[in-house]
């Protein structure tokens, strides 16, 4: 027995000791191969799961890493069962490999017969596969790469896929590095991602993301097809490549609901892409427009699923996803894994933070009690309807004001999930209001006004979750969201952690209406940032 944080348990969790010396370390140690799933005050309990094991040995951390790291922090002695099993996990990625061949093209090769064997038996995987080539390599049809992998991934043999890519039309872009320099961890992430050839690149909200997809463009020198979650977004992606790379106006086009432009770059929406018609996509052929050498998903947490499908049939181009958390709600992050890739390079927050690239940030639950007349009806009401009542209590709208003149002169994001309330708030604060009903020529024109400071406050609905750049905020107030969505909670904390030039703390708060479904939300949305090592305060309206 030693004096560790952690303590391992048989049934794949791990307690961490908020509070020990040690557990920042142990923290950093254990993040790349498992997952927080319950973060209260003083023991944080981790959870290792097959999917976390397999994105570490892709990510380049072998079996040894892992078992060296539960047992240098362990309190108590590691169960012996435990270990074997993440050995044999872990050796289970690589077993098979889809590989080309220069006489029959793309195999499914294996370096353990009898596990080429189990697979040719499961039904799922039998219509994917050609003929045996020989006793250890099997034929798989080039239209079948991605389904092959998302099919072996769930029956738990994950395929590596080391067939290659092709390179596409070639275009030149080079970065310009005229006034700047790609920071250690850009240069880093794009060169793990193009070792890959495919994956995922984890980085914290305003860690430059962006500029990683552009040495990426650098690296590939051709045609690319970036792919992002809306207008605005689009446009900040068009002006940062403008700004950092050899690329023209005339070289970079824009797929929307307001352009239809096709160039050697090409920023097409989520959106767009998915717009349905008769039970068909349209602009899905966007994809077949150009020889892309290179597509980017930008914030690939977010992937709605036709964009998954369409994905599996792009196996031959490169594929880089750009996000600040794989987690997603729905469950898909196997999907992630399987047809973008694994993840290549992952930062934690705190990291970037201790480097300066990021804002330290302030985190507070303000937990506000229900006036009664407000607590009877939420009592009454319908499981679907208490989670709004619960969140849009008035209660709240004056707490608001009073976090806001604590900092006033301080650029601020009033974010929440209910338009009414939004609306409501607007007025209270004299300040505009942004939702998805906003034009795109509105929005920029609001942001633009926050960037220069002619207006202190936005209050702003979903819409702002995602890539919009705004450095100058430095306080955000949270008084609703998407139920309990940890990668939301993410994004909007990422609101504020683009470095302020005086170098000041950002302050993230978080309005709960205590005794509610809303208090329970807030617990399972704050796990991410938990995992990051953001410790939430919780103070009481009353004492604000």
């Amino acid at each position: 027995m030693t004096d560790g944080p952690l303590i391992v348990q048989s049934d794949k969790t791990l307690l961490l000791e908020v509070d020990h010396p040690q557990a920042e370390q142990a923290r950093r140690d254990v993040a790349p191969f498992a997952e927080l799933e319950r973060a209260p005050e003083h023991v944080h309990t981790y959870r290792v799961t097959p999917l976390g094991l397999w994105n570490a040995r892709a990510a380049g951390h072998d079996a040894e890493q892992v078992v060296d790291a539960l047992l240098r922090h362990s309190r108590y002695a590691v169960p012996q069962a435990l270990l074997v099993d993440i050995a044999d996990t872990m050796s289970r990625y690589g077993r098979l490999t889809l590989e080309k061949d220069p006489v029959h093209g793309l195999v499914l090769h294996t370096s353990d017969r009898p596990v080429l064997e189990e697979v040719l038996r499961h039904k799922r995987i039998q219509p994917l596969l050609g003929a045996r080539i020989d006793a250890d390599t099997v034929l798989v049809h080039p239209s079948e790469r991605g389904h092959l992998k998302q099919a072996l991934l769930k029956i738990g043999w994950p395929a590596e896929d080391l067939a290659g890519y092709v390179d596409g039309e070639a275009h030149p872009i080079a970065l310009r590095e005229e006034g700047w320099a790609l920071r250690s961890y850009q240069r880093h992430a794009a060169e793990s991602f193009w070792h890959g050839g495919s994956g995922v690149v984890v980085l914290p909200c305003g860690a430059g993301k962006t500029i990683v997809g552009a040495a990426a463009m650098a690296q590939a020198q051709a045609t690319t097809l970036v792919l992002v979650t809306n207008t605005v977004a689009a446009r900040q992606w068009r002006d940062e490549l403008l700004r950092r790379t050899s690329l023209t106006e005339a070289e970079i086009g824009e797929y929307s609901g307001a352009r239809k432009d096709i160039r050697p770059v090409t920023i097409a929406t989520y959106q767009v892409l998915t717009v349905r018609r008769k039970g068909a996509y349209p602009h899905l052929e966007l994809l077949d427009a150009r020889d892309w050498g290179l597509i980017v998903y930008d914030e690939v947490h977010l992937l709605p699923a036709p964009i998954f499908r369409m994905t599996a049939d792009l196996q031959a181009r490169r594929r880089l996803g750009l996000t600040a958390t794989l987690v997603r709600e729905d469950g898909r992050e196997s999907d992630v894994f399987s047809l973008i890739g694994p993840k290549r390079f992952d930062a934690p927050w705190k990291d970037i933070e201790a480097q300066g690239w990021i804002a330290p940030a302030d985190c507070v639950e303000v937990r506000v009690t229900v006036p009664e007349r407000e607590r009877l009806v939420y009592a009454m009401a319908e499981p679907d309807e208490r989670y709004r009542l619960a969140s849009c209590t008035t209660e709240k709208d004056r707490v608001v004001e009073r976090l806001l003149a604590r900092h006033t002169g301080e650029p601020a994001l009033v974010i929440g999930q209910y338009l009414d309330q939004l609306a409501t708030l607007a007025g209270r604060l004299d300040a505009p209001l942004i939702t998805g009903e906003t034009t795109v020529r509105e929005r920029q024109r609001l942001f633009d006004a926050f960037r220069a400071g002619e207006v202190p406050v936005l209050v702003v609905s979903k819409v702002a979750n995602f890539s919009i750049d705004l450095p100058e905020a430095s306080v955000a107030v949270q008084v609703s969201g998407t139920f309990g969505s940890r990668q939301e909670e993410a994004q909007r904390l990422g609101r504020l952690l683009r470095p302020k030039v005086d170098g000041r703390t950002a302050h993230f708060y978080t309005i709960v209406s205590r005794d509610t479904v809303d208090a329970d939300f807030a617990a399972h949305r704050q796990r991410f940032l938990a995992e990051q090592g953001y410790a939430y305060r919780i103070v009481d309206a009353d004492d604000l």
